[in-house]
């Protein structure tokens, strides 16, 4: 279902869609480097070159603007594209596919300046930690598991409750390695490395749930 804060209309589109895309970018500059309580929509606007007047028509607010830049995010590294899942294609291959481009995302600098950022105010804000939460992890277990779904119904897998097989998929490719990155004790594995790391648990999935 299309997303409301991903529309645009009337005249002048291309521009209002490059407005758009600015104050997100804007966005998520100054709420990685200031904090969100640290990020007016003052200095939204004045980062984006943008009226304060323009922020607000494609924004209402800066929750909702803190929530389409966590989206936005999100839908650059992995869009609702790769979770098609087309009859002639084997199912492993489109995991695969998934699977690293989750790995690249959770483990890109902005993404994990993001989670520190969200791990130091979740003791202040319930409801950003929702909307962060909304945004991002929840769009794409739901993704996940209408994939699963799909694989399930043509048997390409077998599964009991593929909410729970989603949640299993991305935990497996996360793995202990994205918390030691968080924390900052170790690099994100790259090239080869996180190619063997994403192959190995997509096979231990597979083996969990091939119908055979």
């Amino acid at each position: 279902m299309p997303n409301k804060l991903l529309q645009s209309n009337g005249p002048g589109r291309p521009k209002d869609l490059a407005k758009r895309s600015a104050i997100l970018e804007a966005a998520k500059t100054l709420f990685l480097r200031n904090g969100y309580d640290g990020s007016s929509m003052d200095a939204i606007a004045a980062e984006a070159g943008v009226s304060k007047l323009t922020v607000y028509n494609h924004f209402t607010d800066k929750e909702t603007l803190f929530s389409a830049a966590v989206q936005a995010k999100c839908e650059a590294q992995i869009p609702e594209l790769l979770f098609e899942l087309p009859d002639e294609t084997p199912i492993e291959s489109i995991l695969l596919k998934v699977a690293l481009a989750f790995h690249t995302l959770i483990n890109s600098r902005e993404s994990i300046e993001l989670h520190r950022v969200m791990v130091s105010l979740s003791g202040q804000d319930t409801k950003l930690s929702k909307l962060f939460f909304e945004a991002g992890p929840q769009r794409l277990l739901d993704a996940m598991q209408r994939l699963l779904e799909r694989a399930n119904a043509s048997g390409k897998l077998k599964i009991d409750d593929t909410h729970i097989a989603a949640d299993q998929f991305f935990c497996l490719i996360k793995g202990g390695a994205n918390f030691c990155v968080l924390i900052g004790l170790e690099e994100a594995l790259e090239g080869d490395a996180a190619l063997e790391h994403i192959e190995q648990h997509v096979a231990m999935f597979m083996r969990a749930y091939r119908p055979d």
